[in-house]
């Protein structure tokens, strides 16, 4: 077989692309790499921005009940300044029954010295006492209080009104707004007439 050598080969002919091909490839890939990134970058966007509300949503519940504790340990701050001297001066009652005792029980003659020094005491120790906000309850002749009285017994009398307190057995304290001891007290009750 005769080979025809009477013509080079042909090398295959390069064409370099047109610019405007170029051109239009690039922006294709870009407008790929933008639309797949666009969607990514959205995502990563709106994941971020949900993150921040949350972050946002702790930090102001967090400031909530950091504020409510401190107003929770202030009041019970005050409260404990206000009544820190309560059970001492609960201790203390018996000792101003038992002046007040002294003091109705010393009728004579021979110890009218000694009552009046008793009633000077009482009457400088009720002074102390109240400077710390410790008050006697008026009881006599009001209106039975269950939140103030304690009722021992009832009475009948049809000259005062019913639930009247008519005897008071042990008084009663009021230390600030609170009752510290409430009074022992006789209540009036109408009397029953049978037919």
């Amino acid at each position: 077989m005769a080979v025809d050598n009477s013509h080079p080969p042909q090398a295959e002919e390069f064409h370099e692309p047109d610019s405007q091909t170029a051109e239009e490839a690039a922006r294709c890939i870009a407008a790929e790499t933008q639309g797949n990134a666009a969607p990514e970058a959205g995502k990563l966007e709106k994941n971020l921005e949900e993150e921040l509300g949350q972050e946002k949503d702790r930090y102001l519940r967090l400031y909530a009940e950091f504020d409510n504790y401190k107003k929770r340990v202030a009041r019970d701050r005050e409260e404990l300044i206000k009544y820190g001297n309560e059970s001492l001066l609960y201790e203390l009652l018996p000792v101003i029954d038992s002046l007040e005792m002294a003091m109705k029980h010393s009728s004579n003659d021979k110890s009218a010295g000694l009552a009046q020094g008793v009633e000077i005491t009482l009457k400088e120790f009720l002074r102390v006492i109240d400077k710390f906000g410790l008050s006697p309850i008026d009881a006599s002749g009001k209106m039975f209080d269950p939140s103030l009285h304690h009722a021992m017994t009832q009475v009948e009398r049809d000259d005062i009104d019913e639930n009247m307190v008519v005897e008071e057995f042990r008084k009663g304290y009021m230390f600030s707004e609170k009752v510290l001891r409430p009074s022992l007290v006789a209540v009036s009750k109408k009397t029953v007439h049978s037919e």
